[in-house]
């Protein structure tokens, strides 16, 4: 017994060394990445409407909710108080109020008049009513994330005032609602998506990707988990391989490798798929924001702007689908995409999104932040303003109407949200502290298989 203990009380202090580590390998938070943070913090806070809580997918432009970005908006409001922008009180009533929209929305199997079902939301849902928008699917995965954000603030307000106990109870209601067993369908893993119209949509979640969080919670799930062999089938699917001089896991747009890193700190905790390519996810993130900047620095299709220290691309606006010569050059542009390079695919139009760089802030902070800071220097106003950075640009797309290139106007929840969320990550480890409380997330990675580190210290 004493033998056990002892070696139980090595283990956490080698813990606390190599988080000590981590935090004095950390460079001083850059100004600019303090404000950058403020500003897009605010876009959470004053675009959202105060009525319902429920978080618009876009603005200025007219939208309905994403209910991901309303799972981002949960995290922010802490973030919020933490960083003195909002008091608690403020975001408890913020929270409560979403929370509580959320829990008393219909739930059915009908096409009309109705927010979610089996405990799943629709991916879109209107800002005022919370019903479905878009005849859109209800979405496994947007679900996720929603839930990732209730039960971060579950272990954030701790407190015993009715106002917090409140929010605890319903976060835990929304999460034990969650039927994920009926989103596999019979299947290895879980569905991407169901529409009351057609049914389960024919895909699963498979290859690495930004599900990882979405099974997490599934595999912790007090009422409805997925089998362990959930896990094992989705990493089944994984793609490894060596690009652009960095061995990992393949996914083209960097949102993949930055969403679930969001909540939960991979840090020295592993599977059994990366016990046996030696590394960590986060490590693997790492190393994708790495391809990403080689990939710009040589710039291999020769758009305009691109350099080691203007890169970045994700899931994000774009200026328009349609084709046209640009310096001899014929080139294809999209609207709104998936971005991004890898060994599984490619799609790159010239153009660059900002929240590439920041959202992997924690993985390299010596390349991402003078990336943020050239974007700015380099663009000004057009890409820089109220709050943060516009969702995405491109310098290539030169017109007679956009001489300097294409600029959004327009902010996406989902982009804004891992800016906050990943700054604060590494300023302090926030969210990931916070997250480590929750007995889901832990129950959640230990019957996906995963080790060491901070997981050892959980019962």
């Amino acid at each position: 017994m004493k033998r056990v203990t002892n070696i139980v009380l090595r283990v956490c202090f080698l813990l606390c060394l190599v988080q000590s580590a981590w935090a004095q390998s950390r460079p001083a938070l850059d100004p600019f990445v303090d404000t950058l943070q403020l500003r897009t913090m605010r876009w959470f806070l004053e675009v959202t409407p105060p009525e319902t809580g429920l978080t618009p997918d876009r603005w200025p432009t007219p939208s309905p909710s994403s209910i991901a970005a309303v799972g981002f908006a949960l995290t922010v409001y802490p973030i919020a108080v933490e960083r003195k922008v909002i008091t608690r009180n403020e975001a408890a009533a913020r929270t409560l109020k979403t929370l509580h929209h959320l829990w008393m929305s219909p739930q059915n199997s009908l096409a009309d008049a109705v927010s979610g079902y089996k405990g799943f939301f629709y991916h879109f849902i209107d800002t005022k009513t919370g019903l479905r928008a878009w005849d859109c699917e209800l979405s496994t995965i947007d679900t996720g994330i929603l839930i990732a954000g209730a039960l971060f603030d579950q272990s954030y307000f701790d407190r015993n005032s009715p106002q917090e106990k409140e929010i605890r109870a319903i976060a835990d209601s929304l999460f034990r609602r969650v039927d994920w067993q009926w989103a596999m369908n019979g299947r290895d893993g879980i569905v991407m998506g169901w529409t009351p119209e057609k049914g389960f949509h024919p895909w699963i979640w498979h290859g690495y990707n930004e599900a990882m969080i979405m099974y997490i919670l599934a595999l912790g799930s007090p009422t409805h988990p997925v089998p362990e062999t959930a896990w094992n089938a989705w990493t089944s699917t994984y793609l490894w391989s060596d690009y652009y001089g960095q061995a990992h896991l393949a996914f083209m747009p960097l949102f993949g490798h930055q969403y679930s890193h969001g909540w939960i700190d991979f840090r020295g905790i592993k599977d059994s798929y990366m016990q046996s390519k030696g590394i960590d996810y986060f490590e693997n993130s790492r190393r994708a924001t790495l391809v990403h900047r080689e990939y710009a620095r040589k710039n291999p299709n020769h758009w305009i702007g691109y350099s080691d220290s203007v890169w970045g691309m994700s899931a994000c606006d774009g200026p328009k689908d349609t084709t046209f010569t640009v310096e001899g050059r014929s080139r294809l542009f999209r609207s709104y995409s998936a971005r991004g390079t890898g060994a599984d695919e490619e799609v790159d139009d010239g153009t660059l999104a900002p929240c590439a760089a920041a959202g992997s802030i924690p993985f390299a902070p010596e390349i991402c932040i003078p990336a943020l800071k050239a974007m700015k220097n380099s663009y000004g106003e057009k890409l820089w303003t109220r709050y943060g950075f516009v969702d995405a640009f491109n310098p290539t797309y030169v017109t007679p109407s956009t001489p300097d290139g294409w600029f959004d106007h327009d902010y996406l929840g989902i982009d804004q949200g891992p800016i906050v969320l990943m700054i604060e990550n590494f300023r302090d480890d926030f969210v990931w502290e916070v997250m480590k409380k929750n007995p889901y997330i832990a129950a959640g990675l230990k019957r996906a298989g995963f080790t060491g580190g901070w997981l050892e210290t959980k019962r």
